[in-house]
Parts: C-alpha cells; sequence; structure tokens
C-alpha cells in the first residue's frame, strides 16, 4: 500500500473511528443504562416482596402463638379470625386429628412459611404453626393459622411494589400461572422466559421486559416472578445506522484529498533521509512552505547540518578523553560495586568512539558468555532473555575464544542468536593480568597489555569481551577505536579481579578452612538473623551444639594430623544429614553448632538421632603417628535448646544448648539432651567439656556429677536436676 492510501486510512481511522464508536457507545449505554434501571426496580421490589410476605408470616405467626397461650382455643380463635389476623385457624392434637377449626378455611395444600425448598405443586394458603404444650411443657398438638395465596394477595404486592407479579404454580416444564397483574401477553412471555431464569438474575424478553424471580427463599416461600417494561426509546437502532453511514461517506471523501496533499513534500523529504542514512550529511530538503510540513524541512536541514559539526566535534575531543582514562581507571579500581564499574566502563567507551551500543559480556561456567552491562540495545537482540554467546559462536564468541580483537561491518539479517542487530562493530577480549601474558623482567605490564590477550605464550581463559556496535554517521570502527577499547579492556579486567578477590577474601572470612563450615563470626550473625526471622513469623528456631566424645584422646593417640581428618570427616558427615536451609558451624576446636529454621524440639531431637548414628556406625581411617592407617571410632554429644521455648534471646539459645550438651556428656556421652542450665566442670578427656555440675553445694574439686533426666509427656530426654532413676553419675578422669 502507498503512504497516500495509507495516509487515506489513517484519516478514516481518526475521523470515522470516533462515529462508529460513539454510536456502539451509545446504543450499549443506553442499552446498560435501560437494565440497570430495571435491575435495580427489580432489586427494590423484590425486597419490598421479602418484606410484605415475611409481615404477613410474622402476622400468622403472632396469630397461631395468641391461639396457643389460651385455653379457649375456639373462642380464641375465633377471635383472629374476626380481626382479620389470619383467613383461618385450625386446632390438632398429637395424633394429628383437629380439634378446633374457623369455618371458610382456604383450601389446601398450605405452604408453610418456614418450609425450604420450591413448591411442587399450587399454594392455596401461606401457613405458620406453633407448638401446643401444657404448663409442664409436655406436647399437645399444633395451632395454624393460615391466610389464603388469591389474586387479592398478588395484587397488593403489585401495589406495593410498583411492578407486575406473577405468582408460578408448578415446576418445570409444567409450569403455570397461577395469579398475575401481567396481560395475556405478558403473561405468556413470563411462561416462556421462566426456565431460562436463575435464581435472582434479571432476563430481559424479546418483547422488551425485564423479569427476575423472587422467591421462594427463606422468610418468602412463594415462587414470584417480577417484571417491569424497557425504557429503551424505540427506533435508536436504525437511527444510528443511518448516522454512522453518512459520516464514512463524508471521512472518505475528505481523507482522501488530505492524503493527496500531504504526501507530496513528505516524498522529497524521505529521499533527502534515505541520502543521510547513507552517509552524505550534504542533503538538503527544500522548505516549500510555512506549515508543519515546512517547519520539518528546515528542522531537517538544521539537523544534518548540526550532525556534520557534531561528527568532527567528537573526533577531535577522543584523543582528548584518552588522557583521562589513567586517572579513570585508579577511580573505577578502587570500588567493589561490579555493576558500576561496568556501567561507567561502557558508557566512557561508547562516548570515547562514538558508538551508539554496546555490551561487556563475562565468561561464565559452562564455557558461555553472558551479558552483564548493556546500553542502547532495547529491542535489538536476537534471542529472548539473557543474551548469551557460547565460546568459539558469532563475532563475540569467536573473539573471546581466540583472544583476538576483532571489527568490521555485518549486514542486520546476519546477526547470529544472541547477538544484536548492528552495521558495525568492535569487539576486544580481556583477561586477568595475571594470566593474560608473561610479564615482561623488571616492569609491570599496563591495563592495556593486561586486557590484549592475542599475545605469545599459552592461551588464558579470557574473562570477557567488551563489544561495541554502530559508530556514529554510519562509518566503521578504524584501529584507533581498537586501541582504545584495548584500554577500557583493561580498566574491566582490573576492576573484575579486583571485585572477585574481594568476594573471594570475604567468603574465606567467613568459613572455616579445615572443615569448610561457616566460622563463629558468621555463626553470631546468622543466629542473630533467624531469632529475628523467627520472632517476626512466630516460628521455632532449634539450636544443636555438637562436641566430639574424648578427641583430646585421639590428638593425644595419634597426632593432630588424625585429629584434623577426624574434624574434617565429621563436617562432612554432619552436612549429609542436614537440610539445605539448615547452616552448619564449627564454633572452635571439637565443637560444632547447627542451626534448624522452623524446627521444634522433636525435630531437633530426629536430627540429633541421625548425626549420632552417622558418626557411631562408621570409623574413620587416618595414619597414626608411624603413618600407618588406623579406624578410628569416635561419638559425638549433643545439645539441644529451641527458641523461643527455652531463651528470648539468640546468644542464650546458644548458651542453653552448651548447657545441654554438658548434660548429655554427664549422662555418658554418645547421646542428646534438651537444655535446662547448670553450672560445668571440666574434663580433659573433652578438651575442658565433660560432664554438668550438680546443685551448687557440691565442690568442683570432687570432679563428680549427675546427669539426670527427665522425661516429660513429649517423650524427650532433658536436662536438670531431679531426673529419671537409672540416670548415670560419672567421674570425669584426668588424661
Amino acid at each position: 500500500m502507498t503512504l497516500r492510501g495509507r495516509l487515506t486510512a489513517a484519516f478514516l481511522a481518526v475521523a470515522f473511528g470516533p462515529i462508529l464508536f460513539g454510536a456502539v457507545f451509545v446504543a450499549s449505554t443506553v442499552t446498560a443504562v435501560d437494565r440497570s434501571r430495571a435491575t435495580e426496580r427489580l432489586a427494590v421490589a423484590a425486597a419490598a416482596v421479602r418484606t410484605s410476605i415475611d409481615a404477613l408470616c410474622q402476622q400468622l405467626r403472632a396469630a397461631a402463638d395468641a391461639v396457643a397461650l389460651t385455653t379457649d382455643h375456639p373462642g380464641a380463635a375465633s377471635q383472629v379470625v374476626g380481626r382479620g389476623l389470619a383467613a383461618a385457624v385450625q386446632v390438632t392434637d398429637v395424633t394429628g386429628r383437629v380439634s378446633v377449626a374457623t369455618p371458610n378455611a382456604p383450601p389446601a395444600p398450605w405452604r408453610d412459611c418456614a418450609e425450604p425448598g420450591r413448591p411442587a405443586g399450587p399454594v392455596a394458603a401461606l401457613a405458620v404453626r406453633v407448638e401446643l404444650r401444657d404448663v409442664g411443657g409436655a406436647r399437645l398438638g399444633t395451632v395454624t393459622a393460615a391466610q389464603p395465596v388469591d389474586p387479592l394477595l398478588v395484587a397488593r404486592l403489585a401495589a406495593v411494589t410498583g411492578v407486575a407479579v406473577t405468582l408460578l404454580d408448578g415446576t418445570a416444564p409444567t409450569t403455570t400461572v397461577a395469579h398475575s397483574t401481567e396481560t395475556d401477553g405478558g403473561r405468556e412471555a413470563v411462561l416462556a422466559a421462566v426456565s431460562s431464569l436463575r435464581e435472582e438474575r434479571v432476563t430481559s424478553t424479546p418483547d422488551g421486559r425485564y423479569l427476575r424471580r423472587a422467591g421462594p427463599v427463606p422468610g418468602q416461600p412463594l415462587p414470584l416472578v417480577l417484571s417491569v417494561p424497557s425504557d429503551q426509546p424505540p427506533g435508536l437502532y436504525p437511527v444510528l445506522v443511518a448516522v454512522v453511514l453518512l459520516a464514512a461517506l463524508l471521512g472518505v471523501a475528505m481523507a482522501w484529498r488530505l492524503a493527496w496533499v500531504t504526501t507530496r513534500p513528505l516524498v522529497e523529504l524521505a529521499g533527502a533521509v534515505d541520502r543521510v542514512a547513507a552517509g552524505d550529511l550534504t542533503a538538503r530538503v527544500p522548505v516549500r512552505s510555512g506549515d508543519e510540513i515546512g517547519r520539518l524541512a528546515g528542522a531537517f536541514n538544521r539537523m544534518t547540518r548540526e550532525t556534520d559539526g557534531y561528527l568532527a566535534a567528537l573526533a577531535s575531543s577522543r584523543d582528548q578523553l584518552r588522557g583521562h582514562l589513567a586517572v579513570l581507571g585508579d577511580t573505577l579500581a578502587s570500588t567493589h560495586d561490579l555493576q558500576r564499574i561496568l556501567r561507567v566502563i561502557l558508557h566512557s567507551a561508547l562516548a570515547a568512539t562514538g558508538a551508539r551500543a554496546g555490551a561487556v559480556l563475562l565468561t561464565e561456567p559452562g564455557g558461555v558468555l553472558v551479558a552483564q552491562c548493556t546500553e542502547g540495545l532495547d529491542g535489538r537482540w536476537t534471542g529472548t532473555g539473557p543474551p548469551q554467546v557460547p565460546l568459539g559462536n558469532s563475532v563475540v564468541g569467536a573473539v573471546a575464544a581466540t583472544g583476538q580483537p576483532c571489527r568490521g561491518r555485518m549486514e542486520e539479517t546476519a546477526a547470529s542468536p544472541g547477538e544484536p542487530r548492528c552495521r558495525t562493530y568492535i569487539a576486544v577480549p580481556f583477561a586477568t593480568p595475571e594470566t593474560s601474558r608473561p610479564r615482561e623482567p623488571g616492569g609491570n605490564r599496563s591495563g592495556e597489555d593486561a586486557a590484549y590477550a592475542g599475545t605469545t605464550g599459552p592461551p588464558a581463559r579470557p574473562l570477557g569481551v567488551l563489544a561495541l556496535y554502530d559508530r556514529l554517521g554510519g562509518e566503521e570502527f578504524d584501529d584507533d577505536d581498537l586501541v582504545t577499547l584495548r584500554t577500557f579492556a583493561g580498566h574491566v579486567a582490573v576492576a573484575v579481579d579486583n571485585v572477585r578477590l574481594h568476594e573471594e577474601a570475604q567468603r574465606l572470612s567467613l568459613t572455616d578452612p579445615l572443615t569448610g563450615l561457616w566460622n563463629y563470626r558468621y555463626l553470631r550473625e546468622s543466629l542473630r538473623r533467624e531469632v529475628e526471622r523467627a520472632s517476626r513469623f512466630g516460628r521455632m528456631v532449634s539450636v544443636l551444639v555438637l562436641d566430639l566424645d574424648r578427641f583430646k584422646k585421639i590428638n593425644d593417640t595419634y597426632g593432630h594430623a588424625a585429629g584434623d581428618t577426624v574434624l574434617a570427616e565429621f563436617a562432612r558427615r554432619v552436612r549429609g544429614e542436614i537440610r539445605e536451609v539448615d547452616l552448619a558451624f564449627r564454633q572452635g576446636g571439637e565443637e560444632f553448632v547447627l542451626l534448624l529454621p522452623e524446627t521444634d524440639a522433636r525435630g531437633a531431637a530426629i536430627v540429633a538421632e541421625r548425626l549420632g548414628a552417622a558418626v557411631r556406625n562408621t570409623p574413620v581411617t587416618v595414619l597414626g603417628h608411624a603413618g600407618v592407617g588406623e579406624s578410628i571410632r569416635f561419638t559425638v554429644s549433643i545439645g539441644i535448646a529451641v527458641y523461643p521455648d527455652h531463651a528470648e534471646t539468640g546468644l542464650r539459645v546458644l548458651e542453653v544448648a552448651d548447657e545441654a550438651l554438658y548434660a548429655a556428656k554427664a549422662a555418658g556421652r554418645d547421646t542428646w539432651r534438651v537444655a535446662v542450665g547448670a553450672s560445668r566442670i571440666n574434663d580433659p578427656e573433652d578438651g575442658g567439656r565433660g560432664a554438668r555440675a550438680a546443685p551448687a553445694v557440691q565442690s568442683t574439686r570432687e570432679m563428680s556429677v549427675s546427669a539426670v533426666t527427665r522425661i516429660p509427656a513429649d517423650g524427650l530426654p532433658r536436662a536438670g536436676p531431679g531426673g529419671a532413676p537409672g540416670a548415670s553419675v560419672e567421674r570425669a578422669e584426668p588424661t
């Protein structure tokens, strides 16, 4: 389609669209307003019907109660009927025999006001039944008050609600009209629409009426249908169709004329744009008028002149920018925010080379380059998700694999998956300063030399690639741009290496080098964090303190190297018995700590049992003093405390668990205890950890304790005084 045809279609859409939309909107609004008003009227009428029927039922209940409260049932029934409170009253005994009945009672069936569900047949009267009892509360029978359901009642409901009321007789498919205030044609429409009525939803009929059910519901047992006529004006839709057709004819004529007037100067402007896109910044557009198109042509001419001057200024400022790169490198190397570093370097590289877009890609495990920072590449990637390029594939993948920089021109249709669509590109690899190439003897390498991997020597795995795309003006990147980009790549390499070294140092500061578990410093931070989380969400945190039994004896017998082997193997078994969310720490020496989030005492006891079995059942092979492999069996004692059951702070929970550990030691070792606080005494065989002290009246010089346990309701052994019979008493013997 030509530009003129597109403009004609656009003008038609702009002019004819609102008219069509307005016509549809008016029609739908009128229909919606009409339906909304009818729905509101029917809702109010339904509420009035329920209120009227409920009032009638309450009146019948009052009449039945009045008869039931007297001993003269015939007289009371006559008075109730005479006053118009009920049309009929019946009194039956416990056998169902009618003892009292007023004359002129409505025919059966009578529908009880409290009876649920829809009636299976016609309803002749509404009734209320009341139990008749003597002074002692014994049941004597029932009193029933009834009111006929007749055309008069339906007419009164229609007068109260202001809508037409229809009483149905029977159920579908044999539903008929018992009484109605509708016309004959209205009754037929009601019967035709009864099958589509669902509960209290409003339904329209072909003749323009709106219907809804008004029962049966609790408090209103009659199957009624309410209806109101539509208020929509006649002949609305034909008028709207005529207006739309007339507007369409006028719109076509006007759109064609406007499109013809507009396209002529745009054709000239398009030709000039093509010349500029090809690199001819001397192209100019003739200004034929002072309207918007004329101003656009003038603006285009000014833009080409300013762009030409901007490119010249950019080329001269590029050399000046190189002189500031050394200061920029020092500044960037002083921070550990990798994303900020990459953004600053990429932005500076774009400004220095005049590129429109660029990306910094880092090598990830698996031999894949992943874009960590991009600018100006939104919507230009050929793939989906984070841009990823396997090493050796496409331009940047080949640069990373070979270590050789690359620049050139590319057709947009030839872009490989994971690379942006571009016309010109330049890509430079960068590697860590230590692996890029050997140092000169007695000299230091610059950032440029460190980044450039295309040197002699064994190839190093690069850190990544710095790539720029589409130089301003459409020209290809030159050798000067390659030198500039190598300098920026050197800064990237130094910054990335510094950040990774900082992250590794931070990791080493929080882990134990022998076991690979978290250390005591991270234990305090993690304990505070987990206790705060448990307090905020109302959860539990279990703390287990573990101590290898008689570990000092292992060191003395087999040597400290064997002890280190035991500690490392114990840490491995601990990691194999806990969940990913659990945390394991080496607190010091042979003492370890486990944090079990969202775990109660019983769950912690299960973990303690598993850990004890994992340590007890499998010996560890170590090299003794003589260099001969020996098999060592060892056990572990465990103390358990739970936040917030045993303490209100993290450090106190750790202390209480530590005290429970001494109770486990005193109970014979190779066991676990749920903690209760007590003082401690030293056991040389356990590195100063041994039995728990008995009450304060005992001397610690006696080296004797009672590791007592009491079995509570949950069956978990606990540490504390007054334990169960048979608790062990142990004397700690120095080694």
